[in-house]
């Protein structure tokens, strides 16, 4: 069999692909076809996928972290506090005081805060406390080692607004509402933020989505202002044999035609060949073509976003239905008339996309979730499509209405007839800390967040014998086993020994007393009582939640208590020094503390894209 040198050479590039991503040094190509090379690639790189969830990530010397807080709740301002003069005031890596901390630049104005008498009392706290604001967080954002929210998942999406391009890892703590994103307690935070210096963390690198907005631009031929942002046809022809579409000049007439018009075409999407095309060439074969007009425009992008949950498209405040043109690869693949669109991220599956009836995605999957809401049709049902697909959403000119985008929620602009936007997979993932690893993260909060799947056990038809004697009595249920504190297992006696001496333990119909070490929930209520009812409890094994968990396996409560009270005494200790400028009954209103404004943060970009320019040039 010959071979061609392409071959060989793609077959070699191959091989020294794969070892690299296997981290061996590149060996000699080996005598492979293209197709086994092929397979031999895309198995090493889910072996890396595989490899990267599993890797543990550790910071050498981290120097500063940046604290990110609901704005508006202003309980969590104190906690703010404690918090930074935690991270300043323990001492780390040989060094007599703790890291850096940037907090928000508004809460140097909050009277909770009390940035003034800090400084008083803490004399670190001059070095080590700083502000951040939009501004540092575009042009700097390599300068924090990570991030820590203090709120909700809200606040999760916030980081994700701040930090368009590259982000630190992000620990969440649970302060809101929901908590899907959020899994770690506040109440262990000196725990939990050990830990991860010390000995590392998981990273869940959640994908993002760019979404690209483009707007329709005046065509440079038209001879006046008017005629070019009025709308341009072109002839088209369609072969009904092959499907062929001939692109032909511009229409010289405005007048209403006879032909039928339909769709749009992106300028950037007409074949440079296809355009050459001369008018009035057409064979005698095209004379059973299709003739029509349709309209074509240039688009520009203007506007960039980088979403981690979702970019959704809807009518707005208009009362009819959206119309609008879904691409994918620059193939048309359905006209979406409904309510809206939301165009999602495996994390955003369970936000907007789950309320509209899509489905759960796991946020290892590299997938984008296309979920119409409320479309007018009953076919139409949510669809999975790889990432690397690049979509583009329409308004068609025979819409009646414009649509609105929203990205995360926030950002939300119109798109006129003619406008589109374009969502393509980011390159810039979210990392965000395990507290487990990402697998029992995601079915945790889907089971304490969501109660997925959470139903009463339907009871068995079976009668379970009990097997702890030689002679089994099923007129005296006997009570379920429990796990001991050293793991074995015991099982309740019934209230007559087989001797028939009375047992010293509580009947069958008195509630027993568990051990303090088991943390068992207690039993529900049964109507009726019978021997297949209890007996199953002795075949089946006892599962603790999470939070059981957690207390059953926690013994050092000195170190608890010990930093409940250094935190304590901190708060007291600030709190209760006087000031006769302020008031210790402080007004929500008054306090100073609140949140950064969508206009704030696009002029901040706009000021670090200036200074960007400036050191060009």
């Amino acid at each position: 069999m010959t071979r061609h040198p392409e071959t060989t050479v793609e077959a070699a590039s191959c091989s020294e692909l794969t070892a690299a991503l296997n981290n061996k040094a590149p060996k000699q190509p080996l005598p492979t076809t293209h197709a086994s090379c092929l397979t031999e690639s895309a198995g090493a790189v889910r072996e890396v996928a595989r490899k990267i969830g599993k890797t543990k990530v550790k910071w050498d010397n981290p120097k500063s972290v940046m604290v990110i807080t609901k704005p508006g709740d202003y309980s969590l301002v104190r906690m703010t506090r404690d918090l930074a003069l935690w991270l300043i005031e323990t001492p780390r890596y040989g060094l007599p005081s703790g890291i850096t901390v940037y907090v928000d630049e508004k809460l140097k104005a909050s009277k909770r805060f009390r940035y003034k008498k800090v400084l008083r009392r803490y004399p670190n706290a001059v070095d080590k406390l700083k502000f951040w604001n939009p501004e540092m967080c575009v042009l700097q954002p390599k300068m924090f080692d990570f991030i820590i929210t203090l709120g909700g998942d809200g606040t999760v999406l916030f980081s994700s607004w701040l930090f368009q391009n590259y982000i630190p890892p992000v620990i969440p703590f649970h302060l809101g509402s929901l908590g899907f994103l959020t899994p770690f307690d506040f109440d262990r935070y000196d725990k939990h933020l050990t830990r991860a210096m010390e000995n590392g963390v998981r990273i869940n690198l959640r994908g993002r989505l760019t979404c690209t907005v483009y707007r329709q631009v005046p065509h440079m031929n038209g001879a006046s202002a008017a005629e070019g942002k009025a709308v341009q046809f072109r002839n088209v022809k369609r072969n009904p044999v092959t499907g062929k579409i001939t692109v032909g000049g511009w229409c010289s007439s405005t007048k209403k035609s006879k032909q039928k018009k339909f769709g749009e075409v992106d300028g950037e999407d007409l074949d440079d060949d296809a355009v050459a095309l001369a008018e009035g060439d057409a064979d005698e074969e095209d004379d059973m073509a299709e003739q029509r007009q349709i309209p074509c425009f240039t688009t520009v992008p203007v506007e960039k976003y980088e979403v981690i949950n979702e970019l959704v498209v809807d009518r707005g405040p208009s009362p009819y239905v959206s119309l609008l043109e879904l691409f994918g690869d620059d193939k048309h693949l359905t006209t979406v008339q409904a309510d809206g669109l939301a165009i999602s991220t495996p994390t955003g599956s369970t936000a907007y996309s789950l309320s509209a009836g899509g489905s759960l995605t796991h946020p290892e999957i590299h997938a984008t979730l296309i979920t119409p809401i409320c479309p007018h049709t009953l076919s139409f049902r949510p669809t999975l499509v790889p990432d690397s697909m690049e979509l583009r959403i329409c308004v068609p000119y025979n819409s009646r209405t414009t649509a609105w985008a929203s990205f995360d929620g926030r950002g939300r602009v119109e798109l006129k007839q003619g406008d589109h936007v374009k969502v393509t997979a980011s390159k810039y993932p979210f990392p965000t800390v395990c507290k487990e690893d990402q697998a029992i993260d995601w079915f945790n909060a889907l089971q304490k967040c969501l109660h997925w799947n959470k139903r009463q056990r339907q009871k068995s038809f079976a009668v379970v014998e009990n097997n702890r004697g030689d002679k089994v009595t099923q007129s005296m249920p006997s009570a379920p086993s429990v796990r001991s504190s050293n793991g074995s297992s015991t099982t309740r006696s019934s209230a007559t020994t087989p001797s028939g001496k009375p047992s010293q333990h509580p009947p069958p119909h008195s509630p027993p007393s568990w051990p303090v070490s088991a943390r068992r929930p207690p039993l529900p209520p049964s109507g009726s009582s019978n021997a297949s009812d209890v007996a199953l409890d002795e075949v089946f094994g006892l599962f603790i939640d999470d939070d059981d968990r957690s207390n059953y396996f926690e013994n050092d409560t000195t170190t608890n208590s010990s930093t409940s009270s250094l935190q304590d005494e901190s708060h007291t200790s600030i709190d209760s020094e006087e000031d006769g400028n302020e008031s210790e009954d402080i007004d929500d209103l008054n306090d100073g503390f609140i949140g950064w404004s969508d206009e704030e943060i696009a002029k901040a970009r706009y000021m670090a894209t200036v200074v960007r320019k400036l050191e060009e040039l």
